[in-house]
């Protein structure tokens, strides 16, 4: 019995490829005067490749992120020591005034003192912050609180606000079905040679069995889920529905998936959910925090990419590469806003789970 849409999102063999970068010249100069070579700049490198670099250069620096026009890895230094290890790589170093322990301790402060509902929060490498965002939930005292805090961190920490609401895209229609909700899977994964898949941890602590249509059969029964804290849920298949390994495109086609891997920021990205099908963005933040209603969410990926009820638990992805499970956020399809994802690594780990 086929069921494509719930196997087009196709799940990813956890794994990412080893990157290894060397440049070996010989010269011999003319004559004793000649000038030395000048030293190679940063290699042109795609997203992938470039996050493949990211995670062989975080000892010593302060964040990275990938520059799509340039094709470049940009990596955050305190030190000129720091800057020659960086450039010996073949990415570009750039001195920034803030460590990522001094952004880090910003962070703290914020959970300690500003865990408001409404609110989020995360690294931004470009600007060397912690950009801090308050929905429209967030104002009266709540909103001078938080702006207190923020301004007592100085020029470690930025306050923007954003006209739409944080809350998990969870709704009813498509794709996944529930008892009275409606979610996106993610990406099918293998456990101890069974069949599963990902989804929102919202989406598993609200529904226990699965169906691809609303009223119809059980395909899967969730088997884990945590939300809040993180959000990811694992539901095993009960039925004969084929899971191959794969995402669907919503035009006919699906996009097949090879390996999980982490983001990185500047990346290009897209995301296909039940709702709002494909839409594409770029990532903007890493372990970002988000505080819904319902609690705190840690280590997010934080995008531009839109979605809406009903889109949560849906993949977030580059090519082959699985990224993120889509958890929530503010704004639609048609006036924009940020979403936030869940990285699929820490959930692979969390079950024990390959893609697959």
């Amino acid at each position: 019995m086929k069921h494509r849409r719930i196997p087009n999102r196709r799940a990813v063999v956890a794994g990412a490829g080893a990157l290894a970068l060397a440049a070996t010249a010989t010269v011999t100069l003319a004559n004793a005067n000649a000038a030395p070579a000048p030293a190679p700049g940063p290699a042109k490198l795609t997203s992938l490749a470039a996050t493949a670099l990211a995670s062989q250069l975080k000892t010593g620096t302060a964040g990275a992120f990938y520059d799509a026009k340039a094709e470049k890895l940009v990596v955050n230094v305190v030190s000129e020591a720091a800057a020659k290890a960086v450039r010996a790589k073949g990415a570009e170093a750039r001195l920034v005034r803030h460590t990522l322990a001094q952004l880090d301790a910003a962070r703290q402060t914020l959970k300690t003192k500003a865990t408001i509902p409404g609110t989020s929060w995360g690294v931004d490498p470009q600007r060397n912050k912690v950009v801090v965002t308050a929905d429209r939930t967030v104002k009266g005292a709540r909103l001078d609180r938080l702006t207190k805090v923020t301004e007592a961190l100085g020029d470690k920490v930025e306050l923007r606000h954003s006209k739409g609401e944080f809350k998990p895209f969870i709704g009813g229609g498509d794709a996944i079905w529930g008892s009275g909700a409606r979610c996106s899977l993610g990406f099918n994964v293998v456990k101890d040679g069974q069949p599963y898949f990902l989804t929102a941890g919202h989406c598993g602590n609200a529904v226990k069995s699965w169906s691809d249509k609303q009223g119809g059969s059980e395909i899967a029964t969730t088997e884990a889920s945590t939300f809040p804290g993180h959000d990811y849920s694992l539901a095993k298949y009960t039925g004969n529905t084929e899971h191959p390994s794969e995402v669907d495109l919503y035009n006919g086609s699906t996009q097949k998936i090879t390996k999980a891997a982490e983001a990185t920021v500047g990346e290009k990205v897209q995301r296909s959910g039940s709702t709002t099908q494909v839409h594409d963005g770029t990532v903007k933040a890493l372990n970002a925090s988000v505080n819904y209603q319902e609690g705190t969410v840690d280590g997010l990926i934080q995008t531009d990419v839109c979605a809406e009820p009903g889109d949560s638990g849906g993949a977030l992805f580059d090519g082959e590469t699985a990224l993120g499970l889509t958890s929530g956020g503010s704004g639609d399809c048609s006036s924009g806003g940020e979403t936030f994802f869940q990285p699929v690594p820490q959930a692979l780990d969390a079950y024990g789970a390959q893609i697959g």
